[in-house]
Formats: C-alpha cells, structure tokens, sequence
C-alpha cells in the first residue's frame, strides 16, 4: 500500500493580517465565522448587526470589544483598514456593500445575491467602487477536500470520471427564518456549494439540469429537495442527489461526497450534515488500483467543514490585500460563474 501520511490537512499560518469586522450575526458567524478566526489568530475589530442586542450577546462569546451602533459607525472607523465579512442574506449584499468605502477588501457570505440579476449587480458595483471581493464557497477549503485535491495533483486517482454528491438528511430548515421568506431555497442556499466545488475542481461545465421539489410538511418552504446533473461530455458523470427531509432517524441517513478516477476513488462522509446541528464523524476514505491487494483505506481527518473551512475562505482575501495574489481564488470574478449556473439549474 502507498504510504499516504502525507495527505492531510493543517490549518494555514496567516501572519499578520488586518482585523476583520463583521457585519451581520446570525447562526452562521457564531457557529463557523468567529470559531475560524479564533483557531486561526485572527483579529476581530468590531461587529454589527441591527440587532444590536443580538451583537452584544455575540460580541460577548467571543470578546470583541466594539459593537457599532449602525453600519455608517462601522464604515466611519474603519474605512479601508480592514476586511469586511458581511453575513446577511444574499438580497442584502449589494445594499450593504453600497455603503462600504471604495478601493475596499470585502468576504461576503454566499449567495451572492438571490439570483443572477442580483450577483451580477454585486459584480458590477464591485468593480465600479474598487472592490476586492470573495465569496464565502467555504467547501473549497474544508480539509477533506484539500486532502481530495492533494491526492489528484499527484494523479493518484487518474482521470476522474464520476463525481457524486448524495445527501439523505433532516435539515432543521426552522433554525434559518429568513428562509421563509425566500424563493428559492435548496439548490440557493445549499446544493450552490457542491455546484461549486464541482467546477472548482472540474473547470465550467457544458451543461447543467436539475429538478427540485418542495414537501408537504414544509409548505412555508420553497423547494427542499433537488437531482442536479452537470454535464461534462461523455467520459465523466457528475450527479447531486439531495433530500433534507429524512425524517426517521440516523439509522438511514447519509451524506457523501464521491470521486472515482481510472486508478483510484476517494469517498468522503460529510459527517456534519447528519443528524444536524450535532453531527457525526466525518471520514475520508479511498481506494487505489495499483496496490498489491487494492482495498479501501482511511486517513484521519483534522479538522471539518465548519468551522476549519472557512479559514480557507477568508485567508483568500487576506492573501489580496497582502498583495501576496492579485485576486482571491473565491472572487466574484469567479463565484459569479456559480451563480449563473444556479440560475441555469433553476430556469432549465
């Protein structure tokens, strides 16, 4: 068996870096943003939220010292030296980037918008204000996928030619209210990540066609379920299964992520999607052609999609206001790409 031990995931170093300061505080900051900041040593200079009570009780978790009394304070103080991780929901971006100073670094929380119009507006306004912008497509940078990636940039696995994406799960979607208000919500607002990991990892696609579906214990709810398949021609399947209302226990519920190539496979368990918010233990497994006695393997995973992900994601807009890369991997130039897919997704 090829020794593989050097297939793993360790947390960036940052350095020195500008304080971040975020602007919204729902489940996700408390939950991923702030947790990633704190293991990775980064400083966080204020919060904002129009809750301000809200701010407060979160400020107080993590010690932040300044809660800003409007967004106007907040961008008063800081200008440009900082980044700004807005997490509101996706209509609301371009209402608060449209307050933020020009020639500014922004992580915003994805989507990017709620629908195409919205993100290419995002898109347009970035550009015309100066904007370094990124977009929080966290899966990117969860460990198991950096381990995936290290093993196909050695061509350990080959020519990949299947990827599968399979939820099975019971989504608590109450703990998220501003979804119901939504029009749109499994494919915006969850499977958009495994959209874009694919084409992070694949490049564009020809196609895509998908189908979603509501529930009827649901029926505040836009779609909850969605069959996504991407087209890449004919040597490479690429298909996403998802149903958030498995309601019978953990028993039956799965989720994984699948790459098969021509001389080995991985199959990651997304142990965090089971059995939610709690989770279960992910696992990274994989399979090689050429052992001796092919069988598949474990390695061990340090770190999960929340909140080790996301240290990857805003590290990306660190690095540009650095100046150590002339853009994010996770831009808006990119992400944008995302979305139109999104939109294609919903439209076809």
């Amino acid at each position: 068996m090829k020794n593989l031990c050097h297939i793993r995931f360790k947390i960036p170093d940052i350095g020195e870096t500008s304080p971040v300061v975020i602007i919204g505080t729902g489940g996700i900051v408390e939950d991923a943003h702030l947790p990633a900041y704190k293991l990775a040593a980064i400083p966080v200079a204020g919060i904002f939220d129009i809750d301000k009570t809200k701010a407060e009780k979160v400020a107080g978790k993590f010690q932040i010292s300044r809660v800003y009394e409007s967004l106007q304070q907040c961008v008063e103080e800081n200008q440009c030296d900082c980044i700004y991780d807005i997490a509101v929901p996706g209509r609301k971006i371009i209402d608060v980037i449209q307050m933020l100073p020009d020639n500014s670094y922004v992580l915003m929380q994805k989507p990017m918008g709620e629908n195409e119009m919205q993100a290419e507006e995002i898109l347009e306004l970035c550009h015309k204000k100066h904007i370094t912008a990124a977009v929080n497509f966290q899966l990117r940078y969860a460990p198991y996928i950096l381990m995936l990636k290290q093993m196909v940039a050695e061509e350990l696995l080959g020519d990949i030619c299947d990827v599968e994406v399979y939820v099975n799960v019971y989504t608590p979607w109450h703990l998220w209210e501003f979804l119901k208000a939504a029009k749109r919500v499994e494919i915006l607002y969850h499977s958009i990540h495994y959209i874009d990991l694919v084409r992070h990892l694949l490049g564009e696609p020809v196609n895509i066609y998908a189908r979603s579906t509501r529930h009827p214990k649901m029926p505040q709810l836009a779609e909850v379920k969605s069959n996504i398949i991407m087209d890449y021609g004919e040597m490479l399947r690429v298909n996403i299964s998802t149903n958030h209302l498995h309601e019978y226990g953990l028993h039956n519920q799965d989720a994984f992520i699948k790459v098969e190539g021509t001389k080995g496979a991985v199959k990651i368990k997304l142990g965090l999607l089971m059995n939610y918010p709690k989770g279960v233990p992910d696992q990274f497994e994989y399979m090689l052609l050429h052992d001796t006695t092919p069988q598949w393997h474990q390695l061990p995973i340090h770190g999960s999609w929340f909140p080790h992900a996301f240290i990857g994601s805003v590290n990306e807009i660190i690095k540009a206001k650095r100046g150590t890369i002339s853009q994010p991997d996770n831009s808006v130039e990119d992400c944008i790409k995302t979305m139109r897919l999104v939109e294609r997704a919903y439209k076809c």
